[in-house]
């Protein structure tokens, strides 16, 4: 069996979950949360080298005031945890997306954990939080664009590799592979550019239910694709 190099997951159903057990809708993303941590120990086990998750779109602050304190506290709580956690799967944790929006705290433990992790290298795991992919994309053109006039560099060095390090998953392969838990069949707004060659892989099992033994399944339907660019057989 193949396994993918990168795997990137939309983490949805949480509230979903937490709804259909009749608990309140925080502790389905505090299930979640908790997950993840397991996931990345599955990670590890299989060898796959990068995972990149959807856990805080640049949409999610539409959410209640209540739901989106509840999530604040979630992740103050998770970004001090998964320093053990790098520690454990010696794993580089990466936060992409526009930072500047959280709280002073926040974005210090975002800081804290990517230095703590920088020199690990087992597996590349990167968190999409405060992220857009639609956003993303605007802020590397202005930062691209700036160079131009800048004279950093000209207009005719513009190429899609010089384009892609401009994003925030600059220096990170593309994903083989893309997840989406709960049952929904769109990307919303996630790595658009990144997923151009991508195979997605829908389920109905909510995120807090998604185990080693469904993403072994997911693995298994991947490799029965017939991977192809532009007509020619993937390697």
């Amino acid at each position: 069996m193949i396994i993918p190099n990168h795997i990137a997951i939309i983490l949805d159903g949480n509230g979903r979950w937490a709804k259909a057990k009749g608990l309140p809708r925080m502790y389905g993303h505090m299930k979640g949360c908790s997950n993840l941590e397991s996931i990345c120990d599955d990670f590890k086990e299989l060898g796959i080298k990068y995972l990149t998750v959807y856990a805080f779109s640049t949409e999610n602050w539409r959410r209640s005031r209540d739901e989106v304190e509840g999530l604040m506290r979630i992740f103050r709580n998770y970004l001090k945890r998964c320093l053990k956690i790098s520690d454990k799967n010696n794993m580089r944790v990466k936060v992409i997306g526009d930072i500047s929006a959280f709280d002073p705290d926040i974005q210090k433990s975002i800081h804290v954990l990517e230095k703590h992790s920088e020199n690990y290298d087992g597996l590349y795991f990167q968190i999409a939080l405060n992220y857009g992919s639609r956003d993303e994309i605007i802020r590397a053109v202005r930062g691209l664009t700036a160079d131009v006039q800048d004279g950093k560099i000209s207009r005719e060095d513009i190429t899609e590799d010089l384009f892609a390090g401009y994003l925030d998953t600059a220096g990170i392969p593309d994903p083989d592979l893309l997840i989406r838990t709960s049952g929904e069949l769109r990307l919303s707004n996630y790595l658009l550019w990144q997923l151009a060659y991508t195979e997605f892989y829908f389920t109905d099992t909510a995120w807090p239910d998604f185990d080693m033994n469904a993403l072994k399944k997911a693995i298994a339907v991947y490799n029965e694709r017939d991977r192809r660019y532009g007509g020619v057989k993937a390697p």
